[in-house]
């Protein structure tokens, strides 16, 4: 397996990298709900419906002050290795040989402090809000043998009103380790509470992004941009 190689030069100007280019993309990163913070070590586990979703994790952690690591397919990593230096992680998806020694290599994670071991449990990209969700057994898994709090998030990207897109994360409540049926449950009631937000009322902006055009203007006539 590709283990994770954080750290060193260029894996801050690739951190810095990666906070412009998100910023550059969204209006903002949104959360609704308290972020686990603190010194000990939790599983975060997400739908997946965009190409993004690795680098809102990887916002996500650095707002709430995890060190965060995140499983990924090992053929993309091979293809992207410099993700490894974000924190990211391989699995070969239904080799059971490779699959013991993620689990393995993620529950040593799991006993460092502030660690956050995310995973996309659907194993593949699925259109936001399509229910129920198809979970894969590896989250359970990685929830009994890392004996981490466990962390739902639901993703969205959303116009609201603005030419860029906004990004909003919904936090469910940490729950210990169970039976897929319980990561399904808090999950699907996650995206669900998640797709019926139609404005940004009751989230909080954790990551600020680009002005847009009439935002510009504004700052042009002396006008403070809205939020």
């Amino acid at each position: 397996m590709i283990q994770a190689a954080k750290g060193g030069l260029f894996g801050r100007v690739l951190d810095g990298y990666v906070g412009w280019k998100f910023r550059s993309a969204f209006r903002g990163l949104w959360v609704r709900g308290a972020l686990p913070r603190g010194d000990g070590a939790r599983l975060v586990y997400a739908n997946h419906s965009n190409w993004w979703d690795g680098f809102v994790l990887h916002q996500v952690g650095r707002a709430a002050g995890w060190d965060a690591y995140c499983v990924m397919e090992e053929h993309n990593l091979e293809r992207y290795r410099f993700l490894a230096r974000l924190g990211a992680f391989s699995i070969r998806r239904g080799q059971g040989a490779s699959s013991l020694e993620t689990l393995r290599y993620a529950s040593g994670l799991l006993r460092r402090p502030r660690a956050a071991v995310c995973i996309f449990p659907e194993g593949e990209l699925r259109p936001f809000g399509v229910l129920p969700l198809r979970l894969e057994r590896g989250v359970e898994l990685l929830g009994r043998v890392g004996k981490a709090e466990c962390v739902p998030l639901a993703i969205r990207y959303t116009f609201f009103e603005h030419e860029r897109p906004d990004v909003l994360v919904e936090v469910g409540a940490p729950h210990p380790a169970g039976p897929l049926s319980r990561f399904q449950s808090e999950l699907e009631g996650a995206v669900r509470r998640l797709a019926e937000a139609t404005s940004l009322e009751g989230f909080s902006r954790v990551v600020s992004g680009g002005l847009g055009v009439a935002e510009r203007w504004d700052v042009v006539r002396g006008r403070a941009p809205s939020a």
